[in-house]
């Protein structure tokens, strides 16, 4: 346990060195909830008895998890690898696998941090205010990041190198920020263009955290859990049947 403290931390400090998490991952979402309430945050999306800063509330929550887990997690890894860092873990008293959860455990603290500031600036300054439940969002909230955090490793296991990580990591993250609604407000999309962002993931997982902020019913709710629960179960056990530290 001292050691996953201990290099945690050290993983921590490395991360504010680079400010690509800080400003994609917590200062964007933030920007993006202002935007919205400055330019339609009153305003009925499409009709319906809610407004876009409460629809896109809990779309800003997922940016945190998508940028952590699309372009923290698995260049990391890939770059540590290309390094021979995670060969070298072999020979010292840390294994490789306490140096992967210390990712993991950075990628969360950042993705829960840009999170807490959506939520903050949404309350304090905007006059937001939930419909459902707290409990349901952080369960929500934590079962979003399970399944994208497993599809992060996922992309770390099968990428063989950093170079090939950068390029799978970019198909991968911007299509899932900009089409599953994280950024834009999914309503404004063409129904055509729904049809083919429902595809994503992290579509499924915002859709699931706008319901319980909206504390609407949602007709295949199961189905989304369970498909974001075998997904990242899946995802994760075909990561480490794959994964090579070398």
């Amino acid at each position: 346990m001292t050691s996953l403290l201990t290099l945690t931390k050290i993983q921590g400090k490395l991360a504010t060195r680079t400010l690509d998490g800080i400003i994609f991952g917590i200062g964007m979402p933030v920007c993006v909830l202002l935007l919205i309430a400055v330019i339609a945050g009153n305003s009925a999306a499409n009709g319906a008895d809610y407004t876009f800063l409460d629809s896109s509330f809990a779309s800003l929550l997922a940016v945190g998890i998508c940028a952590t887990a699309f372009m923290g997690i698995p260049l990391t890894i890939c770059d540590y690898r290309d390094k021979k860092i995670l060969k070298h873990f072999f020979v010292t008293p840390v294994s490789p696998l306490i140096f992967i959860l210390a990712q993991f455990i950075v990628a969360a603290v950042t993705a829960i941090i840009s999170a807490v500031l959506v939520t903050l600036v949404a309350y304090l300054f905007l006059g937001y205010q939930m419909a459902g439940s707290w409990g349901a969002l952080i369960g929500g909230y934590f079962l979003v990041m399970f399944s994208m955090y497993s599809l992060g490793f996922l992309i770390a296991s099968i990428c063989k190198n950093l170079k090939i990580a950068n390029v799978v990591c970019t198909f991968v993250y911007f299509p899932m920020l900009f089409l599953s609604g994280a950024v834009i407000p999914f309503e404004l999309f063409p129904s055509a263009v729904q049809k083919v962002a429902a595809i994503l993931p992290l579509t499924q997982g915002i859709q699931l955290l706008k319901s319980i902020t909206l504390n609407q019913a949602l007709v295949n709710q199961p189905l989304i859990i369970g498909y974001l629960v075998i997904l990242g179960i899946v995802a994760a056990l075909v990561s480490l049947k794959i994964f090579r530290w070398e």
